[in-house]
């Protein structure tokens, strides 16, 4: 499946959208193009956002780890 061209919107606004769309596709009052239209769109919002989750849980990770040299304070340097 080819990416869209536009650019992606912070997780958040992601997240917004993708609600949104959820609920226009709950009301049951689309027709089924505009309803293939939201969940191809919502499939595209839910990859960004899973993307972004999936680099900010690497992240965490990194700085979790106890010799990660990010962690330490340059103020508790025994050195």
């Amino acid at each position: 499946m080819a990416k869209s061209s536009a650019p992606q919107p912070d997780f958040e606004k992601s997240l917004a959208e993708l609600e949104a769309l959820v609920l226009k596709l709950e009301s049951g009052e689309l027709s089924l193009d505009q309803s293939l239209d939201c969940f191809k769109r919502g499939v595209e919002l839910t990859r960004h956002c899973q993307s972004v989750l999936d680099k900010a849980q690497k992240t965490v990770e990194l700085l979790a780890q106890p010799d990660s040299a990010s962690k330490q304070d340059p103020v508790e340097d025994p050195s």
